[in-house]
């Protein structure tokens, strides 16, 4: 089964177009006959420039308003259908798409359209091509996969074969499950492409909105697993018409296309067993069990102010790195690595960002099957030299520059902590009751948020939930919470929009830093805010005018009230639980420290403060357009 992207998928020229295809390991281009026009090659140079990166030309599309035409419209249809055989000839592809016809003055009716296809099928032949026909959600008279396939029975011609595409059925939410009574002989072509759950015109929609088979709502999985009942074993591409990808990095969009099918397609082998789906081995997505350790890279006084807030959060410094100059923090079950190397990959993320977390550890079911399906979907694999006593912990690369390492105790890497570091520091102490990490919140632009939801969902055995707006006083924030499904792990991406925004403005500041903020789990928040401030925490202060507005919207206590003002603590109730929130102050240019405690079965993250939090970080930070000192 080979894997194709449409050109229409992704930004550039037709040139840039087939470098970044080639490059993300696709096996074939669908040429989408504007970005032909608008190349200035003949149509030979260019299928033999895709040849030559060692892609072929799968489908030539669209070919548009051809069956059920009337008298000289119907002669001028077959007209334009020879010139776009030629031009296929000199391209060197064989397999022409028809969509089914809108325009007005097309005639309806299964027998008609078959007629048609019969015709453009034998002049088809007669050049050894071959013809798809594929229904508009929008289509005029054929607009449900189920016509399409009867008009091409009926047409009963060797040469004419179905197009299916995903978002055309699921779109119109018809039962994918129709698709297994097709033979899947006479499936020629099969297009991909999910979108989000919109309730908009079909044709805005798809032509806005579409995006990678797991970034978006619709059942693709299902869509597919009728499609390989079949016995179809043919091209698998992607068609995706959306605004952001128009404008976005094109290689990096690719990737993440070549990484949705490879992931889509592991998933379908699975749940349809005797499919003909050949892809190598490689094993499934990997269970989280914790976040094993977060890992600052700082140096300098910034090392200095970072440990003085670590100690103020009821931190203690319990070992040291037998090697390097590495301090490993700990506090219930959560471990903090300050890092202070003078070389290597901390080093390079401190000196272009400052303080920054350069590195996430979790602790997973399997550490090299971790490795091996990063791998398998397209992800970088990282290395740097070990030191002496260090173990080799397999990692890669992760979002904005950072690491990802993963640690499992089946192959003895849960060790790390007693191998590589020598607990002699000062490990006594009271420490603030915070348990583990709650979750991890990562910053990224708006247009980055939907690959790295792909990159989490498809490595990861995790859920995400939908996209929310998050209100930051100077603009918009969208937000998605990614989760393992027993909430051990948790992880936030947060989308900025404008560099107005505080998530903006910390990427612009760290020059594109991923974590912005981790949130550490307590049991007893008031507990743990007087414990706090015994150690000499200095929380994030809240107005009274949100203690004010809160006594209006829930029904809480007066004392308990009063002690949340007290102590600055932020409330939210979903009705299936409660929520609290205490904040540090901002350091290292937007970022930030997040203790909570959740009650009963609140999954949230306390969006409804996110204004109020944001407001009040915005007004200890300095004043826009001043200079860093």
């Amino acid at each position: 089964m080979k894997f194709g992207i449409a050109t229409v998928s992704i930004s550039g020229n037709l040139e840039e177009k087939i470098e970044a295809i080639a490059t993300a390991g696709f096996d074939g281009i669908e040429i989408f006959e504007q970005d032909f026009i608008a190349d200035a090659r003949p149509p030979g140079e260019v299928g033999a420039r895709i040849r030559d990166v060692g892609l072929e030309v799968m489908l030539f599309q669209p070919f548009r308003d051809f069956e059920g035409l009337p008298g000289a419209l119907r002669q001028k249809a077959f007209d334009r259908a020879e010139r776009k055989f030629d031009l296929m000839q000199e391209l060197g592809c064989d397999l022409v798409l028809v969509c089914s016809s809108v325009h007005p003055e097309a005639l309806g009716g299964i027998d008609r359209a078959a007629a048609d296809f019969a015709e453009l099928g034998d002049r088809a032949a007669r050049r050894g091509l071959r013809v798809g026909y594929e229904a508009l959600a929008w289509g005029r008279h054929v607009n449900d996969h189920r016509d399409a396939w009867e008009v091409v029975r009926r047409t009963d011609h060797p040469s004419v074969g179905l197009v299916l595409d995903s978002f055309h059925t699921l779109a119109r939410r018809i039962d994918p499950d129709t698709i297994r009574r097709i033979s899947g002989d006479r499936i020629f072509f099969v297009q991909l492409a999910d979108a989000p759950a919109i309730k908009m015109d079909l044709l805005h929609w798809s032509r806005h909105f579409r995006n990678m088979p797991g970034e978006g709502d619709l059942d693709v999985s299902g869509f597919m697993r009728a499609v390989v009942a079949t016995g179809y074993a043919g091209p698998v591409s992607l068609e995706i018409f959306n605004d952001l990808f128009r404008g976005g990095p094109n290689r990096a969009i690719a990737r993440d296309g070549y990484r949705s099918l490879v992931a889509l397609m592991d998933d379908v082998r699975h749940a349809e067993p005797k499919a003909p789906v050949d892809l190598p081995a490689f094993p499934a997505r990997t269970a989280v069990e914790g976040t094993a350790f977060l890992e600052f890279a700082a140096q300098g006084e910034d090392k200095a102010v970072l440990e003085r807030l670590l100690t103020t959060l009821g931190f203690r410094r319990t070992a040291s790195h037998v090697s390097k100059s590495l301090t490993l923090w700990t506090q219930g079950e959560i471990r903090i690595i300050v890092n202070a190397e003078t070389t290597g990959h901390a080093h390079s993320a401190w000196v272009t960002r400052g303080t920054t977390v350069c590195d996430l550890g979790f602790d997973v079911s399997s550490a090299a099957d971790a490795l091996a399906r990063a791998q398998a979907l397209g992800t970088e694999a990282f290395r740097q030299p070990l030191g002496p006593g260090q173990l080799d912990i397999p990692a890669i690369r992760g979002l904005g520059g950072s690491v990802l390492h993963f640690l499992d105790d089946s192959s003895g890497l849960g060790d790390v902590w007693s191998v590589e570091f020598d607990a002699s520091l000062d490990s006594a102490g009271d420490d603030a009751g915070l348990l583990s990490v709650d979750h991890v919140a990562q910053t990224m632009s708006y247009e980055e948020m939907l690959s790295w939801s792909l990159f989490y969902t498809t490595l990861f055995d995790m859920r995400k939930t939908p996209m929310v707006d998050v209100i930051d006083p100077d603009g918009l924030v969208r937000s998605q919470a990614l989760s393992t499904p027993d909430g051990r792990v948790r992880i936030t991406l947060n989308g900025a929009e404008t560099h107005r925004t505080l998530a903006g403005s910390f990427l612009a500041e760290s020059f594109g830093a991923s974590v912005q903020h981790v949130a550490l789990a307590t049991d007893d928040i008031f507990e743990t805010a007087s414990a706090l401030t015994t150690h000499g925490f200095l929380a994030l202060p809240i107005p009274s005018n949100y203690y004010a507005d809160l006594a209006a919207r829930f029904n809480i206590e007066p004392t308990l009230l009063e002690r949340m003002s007290a102590c600055n603590i932020l409330y939210d109730n979903d009705g299936r639980g409660e929520f609290f929130q205490l904040y540090s102050r901002p350091f290292a240019g937007g970022m930030f420290f997040e203790i909570v405690q959740r009650r009963g079965d609140y999954s949230g993250f306390g969006a409804p403060n996110a204004p109020f939090r944001t407001a009040a970080q915005k007004r200890l930070m300095r004043p826009k357009g001043m200079p860093r000192a």
